[in-house]
């Protein structure tokens, strides 16, 4: 009888062995680092993947018509401000037929001749609404950058030959001031003011169709300015 215990307790000694050389093959292919490259090579799969799926094609641009300018209409040329086109002319210049716009800048009495291929330099007037969002722009607060005044006047330069109507109803509004005496401003920013000033109460008169008077009047108003007194001599 006590031989037969023996055989047992070798048998379950085997049992234990060879379930510990099983546990030990298991954990040499569990291998962390081979978990961590068979991530790593599943999400690169799931990205090809995705990618392949999640492929937009590039649509191409239509040509835009450019817009074609009338005898007459008035446009915006930014260095200069608002013109007039007074005609149309063709000419042959090295062989090549090139048509052209003849437009007059009343306020600085300038004739350009603007080729009309090259007329990304111009644009049409404002809107109503774009001009009445201008006015509405000279009623706010200035915004003064706390800067040199050279660099600030070059801003003021830039945004003024920028041509674009807000733009300069920002130039108008930061250089305003509510008084009339010319000391408050130096002799640059005066200059400045008036330039940001003359091209804007163009384009409003232009496209409100109203004379230069009532323009100054809707401006004046909009910047706070008092309206000028008109003095009367009474005879004696």
């Amino acid at each position: 009888m006590p031989k037969k215990k023996k055989k047992t307790k070798t048998l379950k000694k085997k049992d234990k062995k060879i379930k510990a050389k099983k546990l030990r093959k298991s954990k040499k292919t569990i291998n962390p680092k081979n978990t961590k490259e068979l991530k790593k090579s599943l999400t690169q799969n799931q990205q090809s993947n995705n990618n392949e799926i999640i492929e937009i094609k590039k649509i191409k641009k239509q040509d835009t018509e450019k817009r074609i300018y009338k005898v007459k209409e008035f446009v915006v040329y930014p260095k200069h401000g608002i013109g007039q086109i007074m005609s149309v002319e063709k000419d042959t210049i090295a062989g090549i037929d090139i048509s052209f716009y003849k437009i007059e800048i009343t306020k600085e009495k300038l004739l350009l001749t603007i080729p009309t291929n090259q007329q990304g330099n111009l644009r049409a007037l404002s809107s109503i609404n774009q001009v009445n969002k201008a006015i509405s722009i000279l009623k706010g607060k200035a915004k003064i950058k706390r800067t040199m005044w050279s660099r600030r006047a070059q801003e003021y330069e830039q945004k003024i030959n920028s041509g674009e109507i807000y733009q300069i109803a920002e130039v108008v509004r930061d250089l305003n001031k509510n008084t009339d005496m010319p000391i408050d401003q130096s002799y640059s920013e005066r200059q400045l003011f008036e330039k940001a000033y003359d091209r804007l109460l163009g384009e409003v008169v232009a496209v409100l169709n109203i004379d230069e008077e009532a323009g100054k009047l809707k401006l004046n108003k909009a910047l706070g300015k008092k309206p000028e007194v008109v003095q009367t001599t009474t005879p004696i």
